[in-house]
């Protein structure tokens, strides 16, 4: 069944060759009109001058016969009032005597009639010689639309088709089925626009995975504290203490703390460009939380753009997990190199298993080896990727030679405005 789309571009097509075909025919029409006209003006002089009017009959028959035999033509003139001078070959019909301004095509032969400037009139007759179709210029313009017609069929049929396609993988997609892609063949506009939709597909799939696996790790990782939490207020209600009391607080701030990080890996899964930015004293910021959480901080002054918050977040998670899973001294240094700024922070545990490097950037993973009731690594280093990578940045594991775990954040210089 051909689209609607389909139909419009054809007739479209075909409209616009059939105009065409009537402009090239009417100009073709007042061209050749135009040419007979004076065509005809230049015969009459022409004619006058081989048949003057001061001729004798004799000799306008002589000279009509010579014309006969050379362009193998029945000629004949009459005087102003129709009245036969000479002839020459067989007779004219007598419609053609009657009526000597009838000229063109009649039957086999092509006649020609011409009045001459002194009221004479000159017929002739000569047979047609044998035109193929395709010398009129009318005949050629309907071939020549014609195949333009049927070569434009598969060619907009073959678009149409393509736009289709795209057409039913967008609504499949918009009916639920989020790995439903569309052919992207080519390298036109069409293909260009079914690129462009597979990539933004890709990307929300990749969401949609993302935050299915957010949600499930997250549901996983509350209910330990909420588990331990419901414990501690069966027993404080059994029996009041400070420990008691501490360890309910104690699990209030790491579900407070896992729906931050929840929140704030969402918020950043939806934002291309961070909101506010401003120059950020990249050494002082981390020496501050050095300070916080015990943390050894040297280096060289550096400047990086960015939301302070956030940096500040992502520095307090580096430490933080090197504080609750490897083991002290903790030590943190920046440096800078060329246009980047380079944060390490080292601990002396055991480190990560090899081949795992880069899975600890994943939500909630799990090393191997690692007890559940131990639990998992969170949404720390998550974190930390997504808010490096909003800032321009990156973030990767290295293992130090004499053991331990060494996490790098590079972040770009940052770059004072000109003033003009």
């Amino acid at each position: 069944m051909r689209s609607r789309l389909f139909l419009k571009i054809y007739l479209t097509l075909l409209a616009s060759l059939a105009a065409v075909a009537v402009a090239s025919a009417a100009f073709v029409w007042l061209g050749q009109g135009e040419e007979e006209s004076g065509w005809q003006s230049q015969r009459a002089r022409f004619v006058a001058a081989l048949i003057p009017p001061d001729m004798d009959r004799q000799s306008v028959g002589a000279t009509l016969k010579r014309l006969s035999r050379a362009f193998d033509a029945d000629i004949a003139v009459y005087d102003p009032r129709g009245r036969l001078i000479a002839s020459a070959g067989q007779p004219l019909p007598r419609d053609m005597v009657e009526r000597p301004w009838r000229h063109g095509p009649r039957g086999n032969f092509h006649t020609m009639v011409t009045e001459l400037p002194d009221g004479r009139t000159v017929a002739a007759r000569m047979e047609r010689p044998f035109r193929p179709a395709g010398r009129n210029p009318l005949a050629y313009l309907a071939l020549i639309a014609g195949v333009i017609g049927l070569a434009a069929y598969p060619v907009v049929r073959h678009l149409t088709r393509r736009l289709e396609r795209l057409r039913a993988g967008v609504d499949a997609w918009g009916r639920g089925d989020f790995v439903a892609r569309v052919p992207a063949d080519g390298s036109d506009e069409v293909a260009a626009v079914a690129k462009s939709f597979n990539r933004a597909a890709d990307h929300v799939e990749r969401l949609i995975k993302s935050h299915r696996a957010l949600l499930a790790n997250a549901s996983h990782e509350l209910r330990s504290p909420l588990a331990r939490l419901r414990i501690a207020i069966d027993l404080y209600e059994q029996a009041p203490s400070g420990n008691r009391r501490e360890e309910i607080v104690r699990n209030l701030a790491e579900l407070d703390t896992l729906v931050e990080e929840i929140l704030l890996a969402s918020r950043l899964d939806h934002v291309e460009k961070l909101d506010a930015t401003a120059s950020v004293d990249f050494l002082a910021l981390v020496s501050e939380e050095g300070a916080r959480n015990g943390v050894e901080v040297s280096g060289t002054p550096a400047t990086v753009t960015g939301d302070a918050r956030l940096i500040g977040r992502l520095v307090r998670n580096l430490m933080q997990n090197a504080l609750r899973h490897g083991s002290p001294p903790v030590i943190a240094t920046v440096a800078q190199a060329d246009s980047m700024v380079e944060l390490r922070v080292r601990d002396h545990g055991p480190g990560i298993p090899a081949g795992e490097s880069t899975r600890v950037f994943e939500p909630f993973y799990r090393p191997s080896g690692r007890s559940e009731a131990t639990g998992g690594w969170g949404l720390g280093l998550a974190l930390v990727r997504q808010i490096a990578e909003r800032h321009g940045g990156a973030v990767r594991y290295e293992t130090p030679p004499d053991g331990g775990a060494c996490f790098v954040v590079t972040l770009p210089v940052h770059r004072a405005r000109k003033m003009n």
